[in-house]
């Protein structure tokens, strides 16, 4: 079995650095996502696709942040319970192939999977942090995670049951 991934979410414990490693990456990842799929999207979406990577790039940001600062480099050594979210979440950084005219629909169904798979995710590791300022940027993470899925619950619920899909 290589070392990847996979591997490290059948580990029942995590180093807060593993966990940053993997939440930086799925970070990145949806950033390049969105940014690759903003041509590809109808002008219904564009300014939500923006939005997204945007977004994506503050999160990236603030866990890059967090990973350089010194005042936290015993915590990341601090070994954590792995949430049940953990698969789901270390999942999301393998993205669909959505072509180069990607459905509204599909667009949005993803998006809300992975905004609802961040939200679960956040929320895990900010109970199974130790308080400081990991747990912090966790609970922070969580709460705007579950604005985006419900902002974009909004958004599905207009474009899907208008007609515009």
């Amino acid at each position: 079995m290589r070392k990847g991934h996979g591997y490290k979410t059948l580990k029942p414990l995590a180093t807060l650095q593993e966990v940053l490693d993997v939440a930086m990456e799925f970070e990145r990842t949806a950033r390049d996502f969105y940014t690759d799929l903003i041509p590809k999207v109808s002008k219904n979406l564009r300014y939500l696709v923006e939005d997204l990577a945007a977004e994506e790039q503050r999160h990236f940001d603030l866990f890059d942040a967090m990973a350089k600062k010194t005042s936290v480099d015993r915590l990341l050594k601090t070994k954590i319970k792995r949430p049940a979210s953990d698969r789901k979440f270390s999942d999301c950084i393998h993205v669909p192939e959505l072509g180069d005219k990607p459905d509204d629909q599909e667009v949005l169904q993803y998006a809300l999977m992975r905004e609802h798979a961040a939200m679960e995710q956040y929320e895990a590791l900010a109970s199974e942090t130790p308080a400081g300022p990991l747990k912090d940027l966790f609970t922070f993470l969580a709460i705007e995670e579950t604005k985006h899925k419900n902002e974009l619950e909004a958004v599905y619920y207009e474009i899907v049951h208008s007609g515009g899909v």
